[in-house]
């Protein structure tokens, strides 16, 4: 894979998170019964940045959970015939609340498929949304993020690049191809 450009550097996310942060806020009217949970892997930091900017507006520590998909998927027999099943970390309770699921980048909308079905086997909350830092295109699903940080137009051929300080020791989106 070759580096084709470089998409958000840290600064960059810094500001979309602020920008997601906020929309979170104002769409919910507070964040009263919202609840964070992010997507193993890189969406799990992405969600913990959401609670920690949300705390420095609204003076309110918002839970966050983590979940493992891995069961969930679709295309398992695909991807691995022995799976490594990293556990969910959900310890606070989902029913009646808003999930804010929060994950990397929005592709085709099967992560998210499985990820719902994860949440729905944990509990009944009274709405699901979606965050994302990148939204790349070319659903298979009906699946549409309610907050995004970057809309990228993308052919099938490219892939997007998040690294996180948390996971990968830098911040930035790039595009490859």
């Amino acid at each position: 894979m070759k580096e084709k450009a470089q998409l958000m550097d840290e600064k960059a996310m810094g500001r979309a998170i602020t920008r997601v942060s906020h929309e979170i806020i104002e769409k919910n009217k507070g964040v009263e019964d919202v609840v964070l949970v992010g997507i193993k892997t890189r969406g799990v930091p992405i969600a913990n940045r959401i609670a920690k900017k949300i705390q420095s507006i609204e003076d309110v520590c918002v839970d966050t959970g983590e979940i493992d998909i891995t069961l969930y998927r679709d295309d398992l027999k695909k991807v691995d015939t022995d799976p490594v099943i990293n556990g969910s970390n959900i310890n606070f309770d989902i029913n009646d609340k808003v999930v804010i699921l929060v994950d990397d980048v929005l592709y085709t909308g099967r992560t998210v498929r499985a990820a719902l079905d994860a949440i729905m086997d944990i509990g009944r909350p009274k709405s699901i949304q979606l965050a994302v830092l990148v939204d790349r295109g070319h659903r298979e699903l009906p699946v549409r993020a309610d907050y995004v940080g970057k809309n990228v137009p993308t052919s099938k051929h490219e892939v997007i690049s998040v690294m996180l300080n948390e996971t990968d020791e830098q911040d930035s989106v790039t595009i490859n191809e």
